[in-house]
């Protein structure tokens, strides 16, 4: 067992333990790949970044991929899933940001654990500021000060975070208290008929307040419609995700028709 690794060249060097799965070299049982969505600026109609969302090998749904996921392999797919994301957005030639989802719960020390994203990013020259990790859809966080020192650690290495689905689930703001991320993705619920509904409205405004006094970039994901776009824009946010823009692409990058800005 080696008793030290250095992951970063400004990182100091600490005991390589309490990680069960780094020793773990066993393959995944099953395969997947990546299909990437674009997130747009409106204010300057351009893509911002890249999401990379699971898909199987043939483009199957994200649920078929996950549905495989056990206790015994969180690890090794969380650890696939950054590298592959990585490669895959270089292969590519993605100039903008790669917004990668990750499994806290499969997270047991970041500063270890975050080194497979580190050796990808080298060996692909992908950039480490251009890499944003956010909480993936549907994970349940078993232990909050445990994400937060995660996030905390992914910022010390120079990467962005984000916080997915805010206002539903444990992405609330309790967890805004102890920890400022780069991104607030706002939860699609919120978002859809926003245009039409008092409620939802009176929502969206007080986060996009709430966290332009924190200094937080609010994203608004699961646009349909250009009505629903156009009142989140009245709110002061630009950067947006949905269908209203493209849909996800099976190993690929898209790009944004005219209509979608007009």
């Amino acid at each position: 067992m080696k008793t030290a690794i250095s992951i970063h060249p400004d990182a100091t060097v600490f005991p390589y333990q309490g990680c069960a799965g780094c020793h773990d070299s066993e393959p995944l049982p099953f395969s997947f790949e990546y299909a990437y969505q674009p997130i747009v600026d409106l204010d300057t109609r351009s893509i911002y970044a890249y999401e990379a969302l699971v898909r199987g090998p043939n483009g199957e749904s994200a649920a078929s991929v996950l549905a495989q996921v056990t206790d015994e392999n969180r690890y090794r797919f969380d650890q696939a899933c950054r590298v592959k994301a990585v490669a895959g957005a270089a292969r590519l030639g993605m100039q903008q940001f790669l917004s990668i989802n990750f499994l806290p719960n499969a997270v047991y020390r970041p500063e270890v654990c975050i080194r497979s994203t580190l050796e990808a990013a080298r060996t692909h020259n992908f950039p480490t500021d251009k890499i944003i990790f956010e909480v993936t859809e549907g994970e349940r966080v078993q232990d909050r000060p445990h994400l937060v020192n995660i996030f905390r650690e992914y910022r010390r290495f120079g990467f962005q975070t984000a916080i997915d689905d805010f206002g539903a689930g444990y992405a609330g703001l309790n967890l805004l208290a102890e920890y400022q991320p780069d991104i607030i993705k706002i939860d699609m619920d919120l978002v859809r008929d926003v245009d039409s509904h008092a409620p939802r409205q009176a929502i969206v405004r007080s986060i996009a307040s709430l966290c332009h006094e924190l200094h937080i970039k609010v994203l608004a994901e699961g646009i349909e419609t250009r009505a629903e776009r156009d009142f989140l824009a009245s709110c002061g946010i630009s950067l947006m995700q949905g269908y209203w823009f493209s849909k996800p692409v099976f190993q690929g990058l898209a790009l944004i028709p005219d209509s979608a800005w007009q």
